[in-house]
C-alpha cells in the first residue's frame, strides 16, 4: 500500500468524526455480531473441558493423553491467529472475522461425528484455526469504532460476552447430558457449537468494515458511508455533534509486519507477548482441567464438578463487569498488576494447602477462585489493551500475534498439568507452576506496562 497526503487527510478526518460520536445503533449492531461470534468462540474453546470426562470413557483415553486433546485446538489457534491476523490487515477485519466464524462453526459440526480419539484430535486442531483468529480480529475491529473517552467501558462490556460463553458452557453441557445422556449429549454439544455458521452469513450482509482501516487504505467513500450512518443515527437521537477536530493526527504508513520489533514498538511487543502467555497459561491451563480434576482427584460426580465450575465462572463474570465499569477511571495497568498478584497468591495457597494434606476439591475450588479472580480481568482486558498499543496499520496483526502467544500457552498449560499429574508429582506441583508463571507476568507488567485510559488510539500509537 502506498501512502499519500490524501490518505492521511482522510484518516485524520475519519478519526475526528469518530471521536465525537457517542455509542449508538451502529455500535450496537457491530457489538452484537462480534459478541455473538465471541460467545461461541468461548463456548467452542471450553466445550472440550465439559465433555472431556465422557470422551475419556468413550474412546478409552489415558489421563496423560487427554492433555493432547485439550491442547489440539490451541495449536490450530496459533496458526489461525497468525495467518488470519495478517489477512485482516491486507483485506480487512470484516472478511477475516466472517471467515474465522465459518471455519470454527463447520469444524464443530464435523467434531460431532468423530469416530475415534485421533479423529477428534485432528478436527479440534483444524477448528482452532478459526477460533484463534475470531476474538483478536473482533477486538481490533470494535476498538476502532469506539471513541477514546469511553473505549474501556464499551469494549469490556462487549468482551464480557466471552465470559458468558465460559459460564454457560458447563451449564449447557449439564443440560444436554440430562436431556440426551452423556454419550449423545457430548456430540450434540458440538452441533450446538456450529451455530456460528449462521452468524457468519448474517455478518456478511450486516457487519460494516472499520472506517479507520478503510480510510488508511484510500477507501474514503466507503469509510464515509459508515460514518454518515453513524452520524445520522446520533442526530436522530437528538445528539448535537460538534465540528470534527483533528487532535491526534493519524500516522499513515504502509503495513510492515516486522514493525512489531522496531525500536518504537519492541518494548510494547515484549509486554504484550509475555502478558498474553502468562495470563492464558493460567486461565486455560487450569480451567480446562478443572472439571476433570474435581472428578478424578476430588471424587466429585460429574454434575457437581460442572456445577462448581459454573459457580466460579459466574463470580468471574461479576468481576468482569466491575472491571468494565471502572477501567476508564482506575486504568488498565493497576488492574493487571493487581490481578497477577492475586493469581500468585492463589498458586501459593494451593501449593501450601496440598502440602499440609488438605482435601483436594476444596483446595481446587479456593485456589482456582483466587487465581481466576486475578487472571480474568487480565485475559479479558488484553483484547482492549493490546489494540491500544499499536497503530491502525498493524492493530489486527499485533493483536492476533499477541493472542497467538495465548495459544502457545494454552497448548503448553494443559499438557504440563497432565504431565505433572501423570508423573506422580501431585496437585501441589501444578499450583506451584501456575504461581511462578503469574509472578513473571506481574514483574513484566510492573516494569513495562503503560497506561492507556481515555486516550485516542492515534495518540497512543505515536
Amino acid at each position: 500500500m502506498s501512502t499519500t497526503g490524501g490518505e492521511k487527510t482522510a484518516a485524520d478526518n475519519t478519526v475526528a468524526r469518530l471521536e465525537r460520536l457517542p455509542f449508538g445503533r451502529v455500535h450496537l449492531r457491530v457489538a452484537s455480531l462480534l459478541g455473538t461470534g465471541t460467545f461461541f468462540d468461548a463456548f467452542d474453546s471450553l466445550v472440550i473441558a465439559v465433555v472431556l470426562t465422557v470422551v475419556i470413557n468413550t474412546f478409552q483415553v489415558q489421563l496423560g493423553s487427554a492433555g493432547l486433546l485439550i491442547s489440539a485446538a490451541y495449536v490450530g489457534q496459533f496458526i489461525g491467529a497468525i495467518s488470519l491476523g495478517a489477512l485482516a490487515e491486507r483485506y480487512g477485519r470484516r472478511l477475516a472475522f466472517i471467515g474465522s466464524l465459518a471455519c470454527f462453526g463447520l469444524l464443530s459440526l464435523a467434531a460431532a461425528f468423530a469416530w475415534s480419539f485421533e479423529s477428534l484430535l485432528v478436527l479440534r486442531l483444524l477448528q482452532g484455526i478459526g477460533l484463534g483468529a475470531e476474538v483478536p480480529i473482533a477486538g481490533a475491529l470494535f476498538n476502532e469504532f469506539v471513541r477514546g473517552r469511553s473505549r474501556g467501558r464499551a469494549v469490556m462490556m462487549y468482551e464480557s460476552i466471552f465470559s458468558w460463553g465460559i459460564l454457560l458452557a458447563p451449564l449447557i453441557g449439564l443440560l444436554f447430558f440430562q436431556l440426551f445422556g452423556q454419550e449423545l449429549g457430548w456430540r450434540l454439544l458440538f452441533v450446538f457449537g456450529a451455530l456460528p455458521v449462521v452468524v457468519a452469513v448474517v455478518a456478511y450482509y450486516k457487519l460494516p468494515e472499520s472506517p479507520r482501516w478503510l480510510a488508511e487504505r484510500g477507501r474514503t467513500q466507503d469509510a464515509g458511508k459508515v460514518l454518515d450512518e453513524m452520524e445520522a443515527d446520533a442526530r436522530a437521537r437528538g445528539v448535537t455533534l460538534e465540528e470534527p477536530e483533528v487532535k491526534s493526527p493519524a500516522d499513515v504508513k504502509p503495513t510492515r509486519f516486522g514493525e512489531l520489533f522496531s525500536p518504537a514498538y519492541r518494548r510494547r511487543t515484549a509486554l504484550s507477548w509475555v502478558t498474553w502467555f502468562c495470563g492464558y497459561f493460567i486461565l486455560y491451563g487450569f480451567s480446562t482441567w478443572l472439571p476433570t480434576l474435581y472428578v478424578k482427584l476430588g471424587g466429585l460426580p460429574t454434575g457437581s464438578a460442572l456445577g462448581l465450575t459454573a459457580v466460579v465462572s459466574a463470580i468471574y463474570l461479576v468481576e468482569i463487569y466491575i472491571f468494565a465499569l471502572t477501567v476508564d477511571r482506575v486504568g488498565r495497568k493497576p488492574w493487571f498488576v493487581g490481578g497477577f498478584a492475586l493469581a500468585v497468591l492463589g498458586g501459593v495457597f494451593g501449593c501450601v494447602a496440598i502440602a499440609l494434606g488438605a482435601t483436594a476439591w476444596p483446595v481446587l475450588f479456593v485456589a482456582g477462585l483466587l487465581m481466576g479472580l486475578g487472571i480474568s480481568p487480565v485475559t479479558a482486558g488484553l483484547y482492549l489493551y493490546t489494540p491500544e498499543l499499536y497503530p491502525t496499520r498493524m492493530r489486527a496483526w499485533a493483536t492476533a500475534t499477541g493472542s497467538s502467544l495465548n495459544r502457545v500457552a494454552s497448548t503448553i498449560g494443559p499438557i504440563l498439568v497432565g504431565t505433572l499429574l501423570g508423573a506422580g508429582l501431585g496437585l501441589g506441583s501444578v499450583f506451584l507452576a501456575f504461581g511462578l508463571v503469574a509472578l513473571v507476568g506481574l514483574a513484566v507488567m510492573a516494569a513495562l506496562g503503560i497506561e492507556t485510559k481515555q486516550r485516542v488510539l492515534e495518540e497512543l500509537a505515536q
